[in-house]
């Protein structure tokens, strides 16, 4: 039976929520989207007059597709080339959800998302919902299939994964600004030691370029060894113009509720940079650079106001 615009209105309705939901079970804005629109599928084809709560019924679909998707992606990632990082996304992206509270504003953090990844598809989904969407845990058990008791076992565990170590620094966009301006700053100034002083002694720098753009497969660990990595990454060279089409110029911008260095080319977003922020310095560096993890970046970026960048280099 076709959508009545009531009932188009109440998936409507129900669209942000859900999106904010799927991105932080999957870690990927583009598969999140594919998620939705599944659940809007099979909004159309259910019989919707015997739905009694039509936000608990979508949230249960929702859920149930992405727990499916988790269970295929842990076998693609397997075979992923270099480091799986989640997708970032700009501040003021709706994919982004509640950032309310601390629990919520974590929950999406690429810190938090690259965490999750060690969890099982049930641990994430209870974490999520939980957490960030204060679901009680009887309407969770109902959404998963388990007991209430097996619910809440199932969250203190995750709880335990997703353990946050450091205490990281709250950082609205001046703060953003702040750090990352400083840290282009050391970063281009050829002072290894000034770099340092602003690192933790173990920081760790990683990067992904899902195997189409040349990125370290394994993690750089320590102040002076992500130091001498990243003055090597701001000296100029021709492949490196090449690489991304010019010269490229840095933008400070919030990603995913941190400080981050937006790298664009033209209109292009070719890279973005995530600082892990704590009051001892910058505990880790992530850097996305695989262009399907760039396109929902580039396209919030074409549209969106930002301030005149920091830096143009190589």
């Amino acid at each position: 039976m076709p959508l009545r615009p009531d009932e188009v209105e109440v998936f409507e309705r129900s669209r942000g929520r859900l999106e904010a939901i799927a991105y932080r079970l999957l870690g990927s804005a583009s598969d999140a989207e594919d998620a939705v629109q599944d659940t809007f599928l099979r909004w159309q084809a259910a019989d919707r007059e015997r739905v009694e709560t039509p936000e608990a019924w979508l949230t249960r679909v929702l859920t149930n597709l992405c727990l499916n998707q988790l269970t295929s992606a842990r076998a693609r990632r397997e075979t992923y080339v270099g480091t799986w990082l989640p997708e970032p996304v700009l501040a003021g992206d709706r994919m982004l959800g509640p950032v309310d509270t601390v629990e919520q504003r974590e929950s999406v953090s690429m810190a938090v998302l690259t965490l999750m990844e060690r969890l099982s598809p049930n641990e994430r989904a209870v974490y999520v919902l939980r957490e960030a969407f204060g679901y009680p845990h009887g309407e969770i058990a109902e959404i998963l299939g388990v007991s209430e008791s097996n619910c809440q076992q199932i969250y203190r565990r995750a709880k335990q994964h997703v353990t946050v170590e450091r205490a990281h620094a709250d950082v609205d966009d001046a703060a953003a600004r702040r750090i990352v301006t400083e840290f282009l700053t050391a970063a281009n100034s050829g002072q290894i030691q000034r770099l340092v002083e602003l690192l933790t002694g173990d920081v760790t720098s990683v990067g992904d370029g899902g195997g189409k753009i040349p990125a370290r497969t394994t993690a750089v660990v320590g102040a002076l060894a992500v130091a001498k990595f990243l003055r090597g990454l701001f000296r100029p060279s021709d492949v490196k113009r090449n690489l991304v089409g010019g010269s490229p110029a840095l933008y400070a911008e919030v990603v995913n509720g941190g400080p981050a260095v937006v790298v664009v080319t033209g209109e292009q977003v070719v890279g973005v940079m995530s600082l892990e922020v704590t009051p001892e310095g910058v505990a880790a560096i992530r850097v996305q650079v695989n262009p399907d993890k760039l396109e929902r970046v580039t396209r919030q970026w074409s549209v969106s106001a930002h301030s005149e960048p920091l830096l143009h280099v190589w």
